[in-house]
């Protein structure tokens, strides 16, 4: 607590004090009273509460002074208003007076602030004065003031105390301009982003896009046979699954065979159909045909034939009877092809009627039509007609089979087929799916086997079909081997060659069916092409009894070592 400070305190020295007004805080402000002045008045006593009466008390606070009796001219106490009025200090001796009240609360009553006072001041001891407080709060002390110039504080402005909502108004509006524009940035952070991704996904899918143009040698420009897939790969090498289906005619007899072939390697399916009239050469080195083998070999036997004449591994046989074919249209549910014929109806009583299948393209074909169009051969029409109408059945059949193996497999199966073995529903369902992805995204074709009128393959043959398609070669008789001898009927008597036939086997040779001429021929002729070969036809000619003369140097038929052409100077029974 501080203590009180006495105006006629000796032990400060120099002189009396009096109040000469408050400082900010409310609390009083003291100066040194002039020696003179002190000479004239006496020490007066300060009294903080007040409690005497006599001159200048009011005890209504009306800040009035009681008038000072006349006859009175000794001291007196100085006036005091209990209620903390004080007379203003005249330090020039004018005289003037000017109430100045005092708020017990420490503001002005009048104008709520106390003028500092010029001159000399005194503090309250132990008290920190204003500079002093203001260095004990970190604050700067204010520069002394001219004249005439006011002070202003800090607590007279009200927006510094109390912010009004002006001002909260402006912070809420900065806040908000603040996040819109941080919104505004993450947005097109993010719309950057997303193109960016968006980009790279594109070019992700151009580059795949293109890599599988060109590794399916579809890409333009690039689409030559060299750039397909496999075509690094030789063409014996490509692998290939390869199964025979023969088609037998049960109502009018006749057989229609044909090769179903999966390059795995390449990805690419085919159809190869095959004439009856195609040679082939059994164990024994006797030859026949491929409908006389399918007739009396069975299914075994001529898959094996074909091995060998075509060079190929054939999986299994499929023997697929002509109500098979029907049952297993209307199971995929019609076909469409394009017919290049009017096929009448087999079961029509009268002629002239309605075709049973018409001629034109996208024909819808049941599985009755579909029957009649792959076995129709019109009248003058060669072999090849009516089985190239068999291949376009059996693309038709793969191309609404479904690719789904199980699926295939169930249709198979619906077929109630026994099958040849090895054979199984489940290896010839999974094989037929294959074959369906294949026809059903165009990689798929249908060949004809070309033969020669002798039923043998030419060296042009094996290139584009039995090499380029079945990676296979026609197979030479090897060194040391029986010589290969080729006998075309001229003699007009079928008969001849089935004599012939036999008189070669006798010798030790190897026949090969050349088939019979349209017309006849004089005399016999025995054609041999390589020299190494003369002696060999010279003793052809020897076993069946025709003169050596009729041995001749040209060319002979694919496959044969000597070509001989029986004429009507053939006598079987002089062989």
């Amino acid at each position: 607590m501080n203590d009180r400070y006495d105006a006629g305190d000796a032990g400060h020295g120099a002189g009396p004090y009096e109040i000469v007004g408050y400082d900010e805080y409310g609390r009083p402000v003291y100066q040194q009273v002039p020696a003179q002045q002190a000479q004239q008045a006496p020490q007066t006593a300060y009294d903080p509460y007040a409690q005497h009466q006599g001159y200048g008390y009011d005890p209504y606070a009306t800040g009035q002074q009681p008038p000072v009796p006349a006859h009175d001219s000794g001291p007196h106490t100085a006036p005091y208003d209990a209620y903390g009025v004080q007379a203003p200090y005249d330090p020039y001796g004018t005289g003037t007076q000017q109430a100045v009240g005092h708020d017990p609360y420490g503001q002005a009553a009048n104008t709520g602030q106390q003028p500092r006072v010029a001159g000399q001041t005194a503090h309250i001891p132990q008290q920190a004065g204003p500079a002093e407080e203001q260095r004990g709060r970190g604050e700067r002390p204010q520069p002394p003031l001219g004249d005439g110039e006011r002070d202003y504080h800090t607590e007279q402005f009200a927006f510094v105390e109390e912010p009004d909502g002006d001002s909260e108004d402006v912070i809420d509006w900065l806040k908000f301009t603040e996040n819109r524009t941080e919104r505004r940035e993450e947005a097109r952070r993010r719309a950057r982003s997303r193109i960016i991704a968006l980009t790279v996904v594109l070019a992700l899918v151009a580059v795949g896009g293109v890599g599988y143009l060109w590794y399916a040698g579809k890409l333009p420009g690039l689409s030559s046979s060299g750039s397909k897939p496999g075509a690094a790969t030789s063409v014996g090498a490509q692998k290939r699954d390869v199964i025979v289906v023969h088609l037998h005619n049960t109502g009018q007899g006749g057989t229609s065979t044909a090769l179903l072939v999966d390059n795995t390697t390449t990805k690419q399916g085919s159809t190869v159909l095959l004439p009856n009239s195609l040679a082939l050469s059994g164990d024994d080195g006797s030859t026949t045909t491929l409908a006389k083998s399918v007739d009396d070999d069975g299914s075994s036997g001529t898959r094996d034939q074909l091995d060998t004449v075509l060079g190929t591994n054939i999986q299994g046989t499929w023997r697929l009877d002509t109500p098979y074919l029907q049952n297993l249209v209307d199971l995929v549910g019609n076909i469409d092809i394009d017919t290049n014929t009017d096929v009448p109806d087999p079961d029509a009583k009268k002629k002239g009627a309605e075709p049973l299948v018409h001629k034109g393209s996208a024909q819808t074909l049941s599985g009755k039509m579909a029957v009649a169009y792959a076995t129709y051969r019109a009248a003058g029409e060669s072999e090849d007609a009516q089985l190239e109408r068999f291949g376009q059945v059996m693309q038709g059949v793969l191309r609404k089979l479904s690719s789904d193996p199980s699926s295939a497999v169930t249709t198979v199966q619906t077929l109630a087929q026994i099958l040849d073995p090895p054979l199984t529903d489940k290896d010839l369902g999974t094989f037929l799916a294959k074959l369906s992805d294949l026809a059903k995204s165009g990689d798929y074709k249908t060949a004809l086997l070309p033969v020669q009128p002798d039923g043998t393959l030419s060296a042009k043959t094996s290139d584009s079909v039995v090499k380029d398609i079945l990676g296979g070669t026609a197979k030479s008789p090897g060194v040391g081997s029986a010589v290969r001898v080729s006998v075309q009927n001229a003699t007009g008597v079928k008969d001849d060659t089935g004599k012939a036939r036999v008189v070669l086997l006798n010798g030790g040779f190897t026949f090969l069916e050349g088939g019979t001429t349209s017309g006849t021929q004089a005399a016999s002729k025995v054609v041999y092409a390589d020299a190494s070969d003369k002696q060999n036809a010279t003793e052809v000619a020897k076993t069946l009894g025709l003169p050596t003369g009729s041995v001749t140097k040209g060319t002979v038929s694919s496959g044969a070592d000597v070509s001989v052409v029986l004429g009507r100077d053939y006598k079987p029974s002089a062989s």
